[in-house]
C-alpha cells in the first residue's frame, strides 16, 4: 500500500515554509547597513541569558504553579519583545507581512513604529540602571534591604552567574535606542523620496 502523495507533500513543505519565514523574518529592507544588522540582532542576543537563568526555577518545590507559569511566560515575553527589535531593520518592520488582514502590504507609519520604540528604549534604559544601582548598593528598588536569599547577597559562584546572566540586560534599552533613531533616519519622508 502507497502512502497518499499529499501527506507527503505537505510534510515535506513544511520545514521548506519554516525557514522561508525564519528567512523572511530576518531579510534586512532596503538601506539597512550591516552594522545595524548586528546591533538587531543583539538585542535577543542580550536579553537571552537573563531568560534562560529564570528558568531552572521553575523546577523549585518551593514555589506555586502560578509563580511558574510567571516565570516561563516572563521568560517568552522577554525574548518576544526583544525579537521586535529586529522590526527596525528588517521588511516587516517597512510594510505590513502577508498575513495580518487588513493591513498587509501596506506601509508600516514611521511615527508609530518610532514613538512605541522609543518610549521602550527609555523605559528600558532606566529600569536596568535602576535595577544595577540598587543591587549595587544591596536595596531593593523601593529602597529596603535585599533578602538574604536575593542571588545577588547569596555570595559566591551563584552571585556570579547572577551578574554574568543580568549584565547583559543593561544593553537592551541602548541598543534599541541606536535602532530606532536609524529607523527613523532611514524612513524620515526626506530619504523615503530620495530612495524612491
Amino acid at each position: 500500500m502507497q502512502p497518499f502523495p499529499h501527506v507527503e507533500d505537505t510534510a515535506a513543505a513544511r520545514p521548506g515554509r519554516l525557514c522561508a519565514a525564519w528567512q523572511a523574518a530576518h531579510k534586512p529592507a532596503a538601506g539597512v547597513s550591516r552594522r545595524m544588522q548586528l546591533v538587531a540582532y543583539a538585542v535577543p542576543l542580550a536579553v537571552l541569558p537573563s531568560s534562560i537563568w529564570r528558568l531552572p526555577t521553575v523546577f523549585d518545590d518551593g514555589i506555586g504553579l502560578g509563580e511558574k507559569a510567571y516565570i516561563v511566560l516572563l521568560s517568552i515575553l522577554s525574548e518576544a519583545l526583544a525579537f521586535t527589535a529586529i522590526g527596525l531593520i528588517a521588511g516587516w518592520g517597512e510594510v505590513f507581512p502577508r498575513w495580518m488582514p487588513f493591513l498587509q502590504g501596506r506601509s508600516v507609519p514611521t511615527k508609530a513604529t518610532v514613538i512605541p520604540a522609543a518610549i521602550g528604549a527609555t523605559i528600558l534604559t532606566l529600569i536596568t540602571v535602576l535595577s544595577l544601582v540598587t543591587q549595587v548598593m544591596g536595596t531593593t528598588i523601593r529602597g529596603d534591604d535585599l533578602p538574604a536569599n536575593s542571588p545577588s547577597e547569596v555570595g559566591g559562584w551563584e552571585t556570579a552567574w547572577f551578574y554574568v546572566c543580568y549584565a547583559p540586560l543593561i544593553l537592551w534599552g541602548p541598543l534599541l535606542a541606536v535602532l530606532t533613531v536609524a529607523y527613523w533616519k532611514r524612513r524620515a519622508p526626506q530619504n523615503v523620496h530620495a530612495r524612491a
